[in-house]
């Protein structure tokens, strides 16, 4: 059973840091891509980062330089470490482990950036 439970969210200042962690289980971490989505009050989720096994990671124009995805394949955990963040950047940040025709979701943690 496919299991993906994000932690690292919170409150923080505009041009602050934080570091969103995701914990999987239930099937071989390393073989599959990994990604963070977000989605703000109104707004449709959308991609933040994604990275394959062993491709090239890709990321949301409106992120590029400040947020990076990254991977331990020997704890079984994906990262999104996250800078200068805007008060745009507020969202639930949710890890999805990305399955042809199907992706798990796990259930969000709420970054909030204050102005």
């Amino acid at each position: 059973q496919v299991q993906l439970v994000e932690s690292g969210g919170g409150l923080v200042q505009a041009g602050g840091s934080l570091r969103l962690s995701c914990a999987a289980s239930g099937f071989t971490f390393s073989l599959y891509t990994m990604g963070w989505y977000r989605q703000a009050p109104g707004k449709p989720r959308e991609l933040v980062a994604g990275m394959p096994t062993g491709g090239i990671t890709n990321y949301a124009d409106s992120v590029k330089g400040r947020f990076t995805i990254s991977r331990d394949n020997t704890k079984n955990t994906v990262f999104l470490q996250m800078g200068s963040l805007k008060p745009e950047d507020t969202a639930v940040y949710y890890c999805v482990l990305v399955l042809v025709g199907i992706n798990y979701w796990g259930q969000g943690t709420q970054v909030t950036v204050s102005s």
